[in-house]
């Protein structure tokens, strides 16, 4: 049977002082109902795993012992995620999936056409969801890496600060290209890929002519997605797949 996983953030990382704390605590105890002697697995985000015995108990903590280290390697390729917050809970979705995908950064984008309105506290707080999101996906498929979830921003100053050699932005135009044409045009068709990519998704009705215009004069290229127009989760879950899949070689 699968042994229970537990988060423990590389600040509180120490293989000689291993103790579950908070929210973590009460999923062991509470929700998992491990006890003293079980074995679990704890991970700390930055891809050091632990498996290790449960040696002590008490209200709100639990004291590991580590039995057997491992190392995951950081992913071959580093992808962020801008991501326009879609209605209802589709973006805890796209946070879940895309952290099963390897995503190294989500940002979430507050787009022209964006229906969830965010500001002040607000903003705090979904950012917590939503980086807890990200570590519960982590805990339940397996991944040592815990992407960070930034607060959110607008469009422009998202692609005004990208800095990666490969930038798109998913696009319901005549100019977009699929994947395979815009490397190819870009020379890199055959050749080792670039180890990193910003990728934008829209929201419901896709960006703003505007916006869109804000992210080419910033080097974004159109992505096309192909002649369906896909739901914002969709579309996310899809671009992410085809760009890990070309930067992994896989």
């Amino acid at each position: 049977m699968a042994k229970h996983r537990f988060y423990l953030p590389a600040p509180a990382w120490n293989l000689e002082h291993l103790v579950l704390t908070g929210e973590e605590a009460h999923h062991c105890l509470d929700v998992m109902r491990c006890r003293e002697g079980d074995r679990v697995i704890a991970f700390n985000g930055a891809g050091a795993e632990a498996e290790a015995e449960i040696v002590a108990t008490a209200k709100g903590s639990v004291t590991l012992q580590a039995k057997l280290v491992s190392e995951t390697s950081r992913p071959p390729a580093r992808i962020t995620l801008g991501q326009a917050v879609p209605k209802g809970k589709n973006m805890d979705l796209i946070i879940q999936k895309a952290t099963e995908l390897g995503v190294s950064i989500i940002v979430p984008l507050l787009s022209e056409r964006t229906i969830v309105q965010l500001d002040g506290e607000d903003l705090g707080k979904k950012q917590q969801k939503w980086q807890r999101i990200a570590i519960e996906a982590c805990k339940q498929c397996g991944q040592n890496w815990v992407p960070e979830v930034t607060n959110p921003m607008k469009v422009e100053a998202f692609a005004r600060q990208s800095r990666d050699p490969l930038k798109l932005i998913a696009a319901i135009s005549p100019e977009a290209q699929n994947l395979k044409t815009i490397l190819a045009t870009r020379g890199q068709d055959g050749a080792p890929l670039a180890a990193a990519a910003s990728l934008m998704i829209g929201p419901e009705g896709d960006f703003t002519p505007a916006e869109l215009s804000q992210a080419f004069s910033h080097g974004f290229a159109p992505l096309s997605l192909g002649p369906i127009i896909l739901r914002s989760e969709t579309a996310a879950i899809y671009a992410l797949s085809i760009t890990g899949h070309e930067l992994m070689g896989s």
